[in-house]
C-alpha cells in the first residue's frame, strides 16, 4: 500500500496501467492547498507475488514524469529547530529526513486488513504523520496526516484550528480497513514549538503514542 504524487494530467494513464498490473486504486485525492503545479495523491493497494508487485508499480510510474533512476543518497542536511524540544513536546524521538524532522506517532490500535494486522504502523502509512521543515528563526512549515477514528476527527479539527494550524484535506485512504479510518491533512508555518504544542493538543485527541 502506499501512494503515489502526480499531476492532473498524469492520474489517467497511471491509474489505467495499475489497474493493468492488478492493483487496486484506493483513493485520489489532494493532500495539500495551493500547490504549484496542483498534485494529488493516487493511493494503491495489492498482495500477492513482491516482484510483479513491483513490476506494476514500475510501469505504473513508467507513464508519469517521476524519475526512475535512483540517485545516491544525500547527505541529511542539518536541522535549525530544538528537536530536543519537539521530541519532548510530541513524545516520541523524530528522525531527520533529509533536513526534514519527522515524527510517526502510532496508533495504540492495531489496524487490519483483509483479516490481516497491518504492521508496521510507521512504514505503512497508518502512524500520525508530523514533519517539520525549518524556515528560518526557529520557524518551520509543519504537514503530514492524522489517521484516525470517526469518533477523533472533528476533535482534532477543533485542536488545530485551535492553535492556528490548517486542515488541508480529510478523507480515507483504503478501502477495508478495521477500524475504519479517515487521515486529516494540515498544514502551517510558524514558531516550531508553538506549531509542535498545537500538534500535541491534538494527538491527546487520538488513541496515539503512550496510554
Amino acid at each position: 500500500m502506499g501512494d503515489l504524487v502526480l499531476l492532473e494530467t498524469e492520474i489517467r494513464p497511471v491509474m489505467t496501467q495499475l489497474i493493468e498490473g492488478g492493483l487496486e486504486v484506493t483513493a485520489v485525492h489532494n493532500h495539500l492547498l495551493r500547490a504549484t503545479p496542483a498534485t494529488f495523491y493516487l493511493h494503491v493497494g495489492g498482495h500477492g507475488d513482491p516482484l510483479k508487485l513491483a513490476t506494476a508499480i514500475h510501469d505504473a510510474l513508467a507513464v508519469s514524469k517521476t524519475p526512475l533512476v535512483v540517485s545516491p543518497a544525500a547527505a541529511s542536511a542539518a536541522i535549525d529547530l530544538d528537536t530536543a524540544q519537539l521530541d519532548q513536546i510530541i513524545g516520541v524521538k523524530g528522525q531527520n529526513n533529509g533536513g526534514v524532522y519527522a515524527f510517526a506517532v502510532p496508533r495504540r490500535d492495531p489496524v487490519s486488513e483483509g483479516g490481516m494486522e497491518i504492521s508496521p504502523a510507521g512504514p505503512m502509512g497508518l502512524a500520525q504523520g508530523i514533519n517539520f521543515q525549518p524556515t528560518g528563526g526557529g520557524k518551520a512549515a509543519i504537514t503530514g496526516d492524522f489517521a484516525l477514528t470517526s469518533d477523533e476527527v472533528n476533535p482534532v479539527i477543533k485542536a488545530l484550528l485551535t492553535n492556528g494550524i490548517e486542515v488541508t484535506a480529510v478523507h480515507s485512504h483504503m478501502l477495508d480497513e478495521q477500524p475504519r479510518l479517515f487521515f486529516l491533512h494540515f498544514w502551517a508555518n510558524d514558531d516550531a514549538l508553538k506549531l509542535a504544542r498545537g500538534l500535541r493538543a491534538a494527538l491527546d485527541k487520538t488513541a496515539s503514542g503512550k496510554s
